[in-house]
């Protein structure tokens, strides 16, 4: 019993993508480290770490489950667990609520302001797999569900607001919106034909790949700016540099190689991102 229980927690977290919650947790720990200007007390680390990963574990969990008839549909997503039959709904309501609750626990722990602000995100994830029925507006609505995190991080500490975060999060919001934008092309044909909004299904691939270049490009100003604000120095500058070369990196792939480099492009090379900022960041504030 125990034994098919783990095997189904297993299957949940490979549906969900767990390890790519390395997208998030770097950008949380940003306005961590920036509010308390060098390394935070543990226990703020601790909850913000533990309100991260549970709260993206919930948004994927939400996703999945009400985007099943979708991935059902799709001849890309039909193998996923729930379509496939190898998880119930149940089972995934289940496992969702409960990162709920240990999401609004790691608030509780942080401090009374992000506790009552923790329902912002929790609304937007549960409303943005509606949203592609709708607008091809979800795509900046998954940004900012991403983006609230370097903000949530800095109230946990400070608990007041400032643009250091809110610079931040706009970058976030971008970046997120842009290679989300190219994500989607994958599916394409399809959502055209089924109906769903997004930015390739309404204008096509030549203006979506223009348009993650302007994303990406407002990412990459509204972070300098966070950093200028923040008055870091040389290294987080030079950090930008570098950053600046993965970014035209990705797009340069999609553009030149189309979706064969899709997957290098998308995972790789935003793991890499996301790490690397807050890396030069971290060192700018130590050094």
């Amino acid at each position: 019993m125990m034994v098919k229980f783990f095997r189904k927690i297993q299957v949940f977290l490979e549906m969900i993508k767990f390890e790519h919650s390395i997208f998030a947790l770097p950008f949380a720990y940003l306005g961590l480290f920036l509010a308390a200007r060098g390394w935070p007390q543990p226990d703020k680390f601790l909850w913000v770490t533990v309100a991260m990963v549970s709260f993206r574990t919930l948004g994927m969990g939400l996703n999945r489950i009400i985007d099943r008839a979708i991935d059902h549909a799709n001849p890309r997503t039909s193998q996923r667990a729930l379509p496939a039959g190898l998880l119930t709904p149940g089972f995934v309501w289940a496992m969702s609520l409960f990162c709920l609750a240990v999401f609004e626990g790691a608030a509780s722990r942080l401090n009374p302001l992000c506790l009552r602000l923790s329902w912002i995100p929790v609304l937007l994830a549960f409303l943005y797999p509606w949203l592609k029925r709708f607008t091809w507006l979800s795509h900046w609505i998954l940004g900012i569900i991403l983006g609230i995190a370097p903000y949530g991080a800095w109230l946990a500490v400070r608990e007041s607001f400032s643009w250091i975060p809110g610079f931040l999060t706009l970058g976030v919001t971008a970046w997120v919106a842009g290679f989300d934008i190219l994500y989607a092309l994958q599916d394409e044909t399809f959502d055209r034909t089924y109906g769903l909004f997004s930015i390739p299904s309404r204008f096509g691939q030549k203006v979506s790949l223009w348009l993650v270049k302007v994303l990406h490009l407002a990412a990459f100003l509204f972070w300098l700016s966070s950093g200028f604000l923040a008055g870091l120095g040389d290294v987080f500058f030079f950090g930008m540099m570098v950053i600046a070369v993965f970014l035209i990196r990705e797009n340069w792939l999609v553009h030149r190689f189309g979706l064969e480099k899709l997957g290098q492009a998308f995972f790789t090379t935003n793991a890499v991102v996301s790490i690397l900022i807050f890396v030069f960041v971290f060192l700018d504030l130590i050094f």
